[in-house]
């Protein structure tokens, strides 16, 4: 009952990406709207990519707990559930670039994936950069874990795989500014109840880390 609970759980929080989405498209889209099918696209694979990038963080932060009480199937589901949600986030960016290239026929990726700026010139390309700024970040981390095997890498791949709680943030930063999706019901419910979830993860983890005592030293 544990692991169909908590199954059930995820799937609902899953699918307010894609309801929010039913519920606030205004417009059907129609046979020759390419942009409007492009960008629906796009809003829902980010939503539903917020949704797993948090049980990611909720999951790896507390892996041991997890698997003692619902089972080591809980470290595969993680596994599969950070490669789907790698996917998502592949895609968003990707067809942020075939929207751009239908609406002005300018093929850019360097906008799309390097156009950092710190400086911007409005505020929507700051947030942009943000955005940016977590999907490389998350590539990174997404690397880490996969060399985690490697007998090079295994001391440091946790070091690494930690950016995935900035990727959150930066994410739910780039979200609420750029997106309009993440202000709206029923979605909105889910943004203040993980976004708190996940700071609260990383002061905990903070406090955790801190507390250690230090190792002796012999003299």
């Amino acid at each position: 009952m544990n692991k169909k609970l908590f199954l059930i759980v995820w799937t609902l929080t899953v699918l307010l990406g894609p309801v929010t989405l039913l519920l606030n498209i205004s417009k059907i889209p129609g046979p020759y709207e390419t942009l409007l099918l492009i960008n629906i696209f796009q809003r829902a694979v980010a939503l539903v990519a917020f949704v797993m990038i948090f049980w990611q963080i909720v999951l790896g932060s507390f892996m041991q707990r997890w698997i003692e009480k619902y089972g080591a199937w809980v470290f595969k589901f993680h596994i599969t559930e950070g490669a789907i949600a790698y996917t998502l986030i592949f895609l968003h960016p990707l067809s942020f670039l075939l929207f751009n290239y239908m609406a002005t026929k300018v093929f850019d990726p360097f906008y799309v994936y390097t156009g950092f700026c710190v400086f911007c010139q409005t505020q929507t390309e700051f947030f942009y950069s943000l955005g940016r700024a977590a999907f490389w970040m998350v590539s990174a981390a997404v690397l880490a874990a996969k060399l985690r095997t490697q007998p090079w890498w295994r001391e440091y791949w946790r070091k690494i795989h930690v950016l995935n709680y900035l990727v959150f943030i930066l994410v739910a930063v780039h979200s609420w500014f750029v997106g309009s999706d993440t202000h709206n019901f029923p979605f909105v419910l889910f943004y203040f109840f993980s976004v708190p979830i996940v700071i609260g993860t990383v002061m905990y983890k903070l406090w955790a880390y801190f507390k250690k005592p230090l190792p002796r030293v012999e003299t």
